[in-house]
């Protein structure tokens, strides 16, 4: 069995009020909130620790030992302000919010769960001050902030905490040059430069050159100290307060990982091969108590060597070791797109992929290691990414374009829009769609890429189901499409496989009939809705209700001929999209009703994701939309007066 334990808060009053040395007393809090961060990782099953565990040690010092945020309290006027742009260290800002009771237990121990903690930052938990995730905004942000205060009348600084990685986003950079010609003194940046992104160095990706003097060079006062020493980080941000006419940044030299061995960037890059497996997921259960193990036995040695007594902790969970998880009974689409491209990209040599920091989980390792004269990584700059490829389509390349779909469809909408103005052919693969996975929050749940997409007038837009629809997709539009078209993928397994007639034809317009009904007809798309809608028609037949459930993977061409064999004579209509409900798959039907003389009397009623999308786990996230599929078949069985 391994057991999930917390050290809860009486423990980190007791520490924080020892009579000790201020600096051994920061590194016993901060090791104990990387402890905390561990134990809600594993528990969530998933996370960020490699960057929460890199800025630990800044954050602890800032909320300990130099802001006034906690003095004042978190709503008040003059206080300190401190946020993460970055978000990915969200588990260890939590932490430390914990430690100093300003989030409860209840919501702390709940990371990536419905009504606890959000995977990224979100305003609505107590003591996080903007949301973030979405890399590249968080110096504007504060800048506002730091103007408002100054409108206002207010005192108090403004910090907010970069990744290294995220200086490749060119928003970063109009914010230092504003900022500086602005004055604003009462802003402060740190650099969280751990020198790792997702899975490879900030060298082998994008390398940021010699960040002080790029900095110096935009006006701002520049500092640099070892993240991890709480003197250094004592001296340069008192003499921060001396500088009094211009915004200041402190680059941190930090460690990815620091506190567990294993984990900590330097080694893992080492025996690894250059590739850093912490950044994100929970560890395995033996990584998981080695690495528990290290940072508790580390405080109680320290905590014995200033005479007091070793840390108390509550049990929060035990499970059982090793235990089997149910496994995966549908391919995931990502991998099946990674393999379609190493065939497709084989016998079409003017195939150029373009990835942003995104390589792993877009599934294009393969294709990176196999033709990596044709692979071009453009770091963390989806725009930069998206005009590249509208220049190397205007030279008669065929671009392929990658990255997470929330960041890529509507940050680089306008270089989207401009490409598509130029009447080339580039390729879109909007990863992570949809609401699913649901636990790093709102800034990765992508909900509005069809819409945004769908206003094209050149573009097609489609979903694959499975893996053999996802190799169908890319090919059709690799090798028969004669504009651009946007791929969207999930990024998780759907929790069966989706089943295909055998006489499929992948037909633009067209879709296929996967359970065959005459009470009610639904149209759905991808594993995710697919697999609810499927779960919906099984519970319905419970009840002697015939549910017709049709994948339509096109979401932006409809042939109006076959949606009306479809329908057929069937009343009642329903569509369910993995998106908003606006501009999916439910107005594209809307548009084909009316369209047709024959169905244009028929009432369709759409189901989508209302409102902005729910944090949680994948059943909570569904259930909480009435999405998932016993939702759906008491939504169903009501519009149709059966229940």
């Amino acid at each position: 069995m391994i057991e999930i334990k917390l050290i809860p808060q009486t423990e980190f009053k007791r520490i924080h009020n020892a009579d000790l040395n201020k600096h051994n007393r920061l590194e016993l809090l901060g090791d104990m909130c990387r402890a905390n961060a561990l134990a809600t990782v594993k528990r969530a099953g998933s996370g960020h620790l490699g960057s929460s565990f890199s800025c630990l040690d800044i954050v602890t010092f800032l909320y300990y030992a130099h802001m006034n945020t906690v003095e004042l309290g978190v709503g008040h006027q003059n206080r300190d302000i401190y946020f993460s742009s970055k978000g990915h260290d969200a588990p260890g800002h939590y932490a430390v919010l914990y430690s100093l009771e300003i989030i409860s237990q209840q919501q702390f121990i709940n990371l990536r769960r419905l009504g606890g903690t959000h995977g990224h930052p979100d305003v609505h938990i107590s003591g996080i001050e903007a949301n973030s995730g979405s890399l590249g905004m968080g110096i504007s942000k504060a800048k506002g902030m730091a103007i408002a205060k100054q409108m206002n009348g207010w005192s108090g600084r403004v910090f907010v905490m970069t990744g290294d990685g995220e200086l490749q986003e060119g928003q970063i950079w109009e914010a230092l040059q504003t900022a500086a010609y602005q004055k604003i003194a009462n802003l402060q940046v740190i650099v969280d430069f751990n020198k790792i992104q997702s899975d490879k160095s900030v060298d082998n990706i994008i390398s940021l050159g010699d960040l002080e003097r790029k900095f110096k060079a935009f006006g701002w006062h520049v500092q640099r100290c070892d993240g991890h020493n709480f003197a250094d980080l004592e001296s340069n941000f008192t003499r921060f307060d001396q500088i009094t006419d211009k915004p200041k940044v402190l680059i941190a030299d930090t460690v990815k990982g620091r506190g567990v061995s294993f984990m900590e960037g330097h080694r893992v890059l080492e025996e690894k091969e250059d590739l850093y497996q912490w950044h994100a997921g929970a560890p395995d259960d033996n990584s998981f108590e080695a690495g528990y193990a290290e940072l508790t036995d580390r405080i109680n040695t320290r905590l014995g060597e200033y005479g007091l007594e070793p840390l108390t902790t509550e049990l929060l969970e035990t499970r059982e070791k090793n235990r089997k998880r149910l496994k995966d009974t549908a391919e995931k689409v990502v991998n099946a797109f990674g393999d379609a491209l190493v065939e497709v990209g084989a016998k079409r040599k003017d195939m150029v992929v373009l990835d942003a920091d995104l390589s792993a989980d877009c599934g294009l390792r393969t294709f990176e290691n196999t033709f990596p004269q044709r692979f071009i990584e453009n770091g963390i700059s989806e725009q930069d990414m998206v005009s590249m490829a509208g220049g190397l389509a205007l030279q008669g390349l065929l671009p392929i374009v990658n990255s997470f779909g929330v960041f890529l469809a509507s940050r680089a909408n306008e270089q989207i829009y401009t490409n598509a103005t130029e009447d080339t052919k580039i390729i879109y693969v909007c990863h992570y769609a949809g609401l699913i996975p649901a636990g790093p929050g709102k800034s990765h749940q992508s909900l509005r890429d069809i819409s945004l997409f769908g206003a094209l007038p050149n573009i097609t837009i489609l979903e694959p189901c499975n893996a053999i629809e996802t190799k169908l997709a890319l090919d059709w539009c690799v090798n028969t499409a004669e504009k651009s078209c946007m791929l969207r993928l999930v990024i998780s397994p759907s929790p069966r496989s989706i089943t295909l007639p055998q006489d499929y034809r992948f037909t633009p317009g067209k879709g296929a009939v996967l359970t065959e009904g005459t009470d009610a007809v639904l149209f759905a798309y991808g594993p995710v809705m697919l697999n609810e809608a499927l779960k919906a028609s099984e519970l319905l037949e419970e009840d002697g209700f015939a549910l017709k459930i049709v994948n339509l993977p096109w979401l932006n061409q409809l042939d109006g001929d076959w949606l009306e064999e479809v329908i057929g004579d069937c009343e009642f209509l329903f569509s369910l999209d993995n998106h908003s409900p606006y501009g999916g798959l439910g107005d594209l039907l809307l548009n084909g009703l009316m369209a047709s003389p024959a169905l244009r009397q028929k009432q369709l009623e759409k189901f989508g994701v209302d409102d902005f999308p729910a944090c949680g786990t994948p059943p909570e996230a569904l259930q909480y939309h009435k999405l998932d599929g016993k939702s759906l078949a008491v939504r169903i069985a009501g519009a149709t007066n059966r229940q």
